[in-house]
């Protein structure tokens, strides 16, 4: 259980922090209005995700007997995830000086997210396989996973909000370079880990 709270908590916050589509929008609405519009944008994961956790969880659900598949199925969460960790490492900062020109909503926020290909990407090659390992233990590891994912994910989406509106310079300060670089290491391991489940599930390796 206590490895499904980590690796929630660290997907989550990485996912949270990195810069993105959904980030932006947090930033830019923090700046032009104020940080509750913030955080309404922070908050959209929670309702587009559902629905993409639902449809790939039934689909591996499905292949649960099949080894070979959940094993290239890991290997790509894998390199997946390394990437993020790689791009995590070489983060430079974000210019606090995005603005938009129309004005954002929650709504606006929500179609930023689902059509963004990370949610879907992640879901299926590591969220959704996270899960399905969780579940073969017991409720309490996929509750774990899932709790601690969604409020690193939100919550530091909403701290980011609120840092954003008191101080400008945050963004592209050092610490926020060095948070992520950090993420970015700790996202390296993770993937290590995802590549040794991939090639035990192909039967490269024994376990």
């Amino acid at each position: 259980m206590l490895y499904f709270l980590t690796f929630g908590t660290v997907l989550g916050l990485s996912a949270g922090l990195a810069p993105g589509p959904l980030l932006t929008l947090v930033i830019s609405e923090t700046l032009r209005h104020d940080v509750k519009s913030g955080v309404k944008i922070a908050l959209a994961p929670i309702i587009t995700d559902f629905p993409i956790i639902i449809l790939t969880f039934y689909i591996l659900s499905k292949f649960t007997s099949f080894h070979p598949i959940l094993g290239v199925i890991s290997l790509g969460g894998g390199i997946f995830i390394l990437t993020l960790g790689y791009e995590s490492i070489r983060t430079k900062g974000i210019d606090p000086g995005i603005q938009e020109r129309e004005s954002r909503s929650l709504t606006k926020g929500i179609l930023a997210n689902v059509l963004n290909p990370h949610p879907y990407l992640f879901w299926f090659s590591v969220g959704a396989p996270a899960m399905t390992k969780a579940i073969g233990i017991n409720i309490s590891a996929l509750l774990a996973f899932i709790t601690s994912f969604y409020v690193c994910l939100v919550g530091s989406k909403i701290i980011l909000a609120f840092l954003v509106g008191k101080s400008k310079s945050f963004l592209s300060g050092r610490i926020y370079i060095y948070i992520m670089r950090f993420l970015g290491m700790l996202l390296c391991v993770l993937a290590f880990v995802l590549f040794y489940d991939g090639l035990k599930l192909l039967g490269i390796i024994g376990g």
